[in-house]
């Protein structure tokens, strides 16, 4: 029985075009992390399941891809558990998590981050602080397959961890503003803190209700407010409470604006007066840096991931509808999780497979990264091939990338290569042209040919190119 190929939802295959225009967006965001100084590291693809859990909340750990022990990883589940399941079915939930922790210890990685605080807690002695790295990596979630959202996909991280101070949120982002002008494209950087997100629910009543409140609020631009009041509602948020909030998350204006209104109702709250005296800090950095894009205070911005403590960062398209396209923030002791309190981080990561997209959708991408391949030469037969190899050779000691089509095909199969594979130049010698030592350079976008001696064939390839 034949089998029908297939993949996982939520997965992708990328040809050698995609490919192409993946490397231009990785080189990019690459040379300008490495023009700032930051160096890269790699972790492995899977973590333990300690790691991970915990670190994202209740909505971020249920989509952790965790992964069977191997064997016969049934072996050890306990048997008051099942008998524990079959007589209580209520508990399915409880009974479900013990029996995971028995059956799985291991789970592909959710980001970057949580296994970066790993790792510096790890090498900690072979590293120096402040310590600036930057990852580009895939990462799994067990989400629901839709556009722009997959299970595996692609982050660019670049963080700098063992610093407080406000110049290094400044400069991620300037970095983003870099990256974004290198890519020509349009977007609104949004910021606010989680201080302020802190004094909110303080000033308002909320309790012990702070996560309840963030992760709700997260998800306006999605649902909108009226359902996040309800989901508000749902938590034990009181009705008073999401009056008070209501008017303060729907405030408009300029950020300066904001800021003034917040400092009023935010004044019971030194939780609150901190967040707002790091947001007029930071704006103050950023304005000295006259950044093409555009930023904003958006005090619905949340962040869901519950690591946070201080700034948080968001960038949308403003060419592309899709999402998030870029996000972070600051977290003080991520790293105290894994026994080494005190040391404070501060990130951006680089939604690699929604950039792509928009790329793509906007015809952004430039030219050099539709093809890997620059020059064709054409194959009339053995003693033209011979004399096509030595200009290939020449080519590619200029740095050109050129091929010599393998078999002498039809001319007609061997242009249609260079279509199908966004060849811009190829190079015709045939008997004719090999005797005359002249050759034919044809640009395939214009259809313009020239005829060229063979002396002058690789410096008029190089202009061209």
């Amino acid at each position: 029985m034949t089998q029908k190929p297939s993949l996982p939802k939520g997965t992708r295959d990328f040809g050698p075009i995609p490919m192409m225009r993946r490397n231009y967006l990785f080189n990019t965001t690459r040379s300008v992390f490495e023009l700032y100084g930051y160096l890269p590291i790699e972790t492995p693809a899977m973590e333990t399941l300690d790691t991970l859990m915990g670190k994202y909340g209740e909505e971020g750990d249920k989509l952790i891809f965790k992964i069977l022990n191997s064997g016969d990883f049934t072996s050890g589940i306990r048997k008051d558990l099942a008998e524990q399941l079959v007589e209580h079915p209520d508990q399915t939930q409880q009974v479900s998590r013990s029996m995971a922790s028995q059956i799985s210890e291991k789970a592909l990685r959710y980001d970057l981050t949580v296994p970066f605080a790993r790792f510096v807690v790890q090498h900690r002695d072979e590293i120096s602080f402040p310590f600036k790295r930057y990852q580009i990596q895939p990462v799994w979630r067990a989400d629901r397959p839709q556009k722009g959202r997959y299970r595996e996909f692609y982050q660019c991280d670049v963080d700098v961890i063992g610093s407080n101070s406000l110049l290094n949120e400044a400069e991620l982002i300037k970095i983003i503003d870099d990256i974004f002008q290198k890519f020509g494209l349009s977007i609104v950087i949004k910021l606010n803190n989680r201080k302020i997100l802190a004094g909110l629910a303080e000033v308002s009543g909320l309790g012990n209700n702070i996560t309840d409140f963030t992760v709700a609020l997260d998800k306006i631009d999605k649902i909108g407010l009226e359902q996040v009041k309800e989901e508000w509602i749902s938590k034990g948020i009181t009705t008073e409470s999401i009056e008070k909030l209501t008017p303060v998350i729907g405030l408009s204006g300029t950020s300066s604006d904001k800021i003034s209104a917040l400092k009023d109702f935010l004044s019971p709250s030194p939780t609150g007066v901190l967040g707002i005296e790091e947001v007029e800090t930071l704006i103050s950095l950023i304005n000295a840096f006259n950044l093409k894009s555009t930023v904003e205070l958006d005090l619905t911005l949340a962040r869901g991931l519950n690591y946070y403590t201080g700034a948080i960062i968001e960038v949308k398209s403003l060419d592309f509808q899709i999402g998030s396209i870029c996000g972070g923030g600051r977290y003080d002791d991520l790293t105290g999780i894994f026994g080494m309190p005190g040391v404070s981080g501060v990130g951006v990561s680089f939604g690699a497979d929604r950039i792509y997209d928009v790329l793509e959708q906007t015809q952004k991408f430039p030219a050099f990264a539709t093809s890997g391949k620059q020059v064709l030469f054409l194959n009339f037969g053995t003693e033209e091939a011979a004399a096509c190899q030595a200009f290939t050779s020449k080519l590619r000691d200029a740095g050109i990338r050129c091929e010599l089509y393998p078999d002498q095909a039809k001319i007609k199969k061997q242009m249609q290569y260079a279509d199908q594979n966004q060849i811009p130049i190829v190079v015709l010698i045939g008997e004719t042209e090999r005797l005359a030592q002249k050759a034919v350079i044809k640009l395939m976008l214009s259809g313009e040919q020239t005829h060229v001696d063979f002396s002058d064939l690789a410096s008029e390839i190089r202009k061209m190119i």
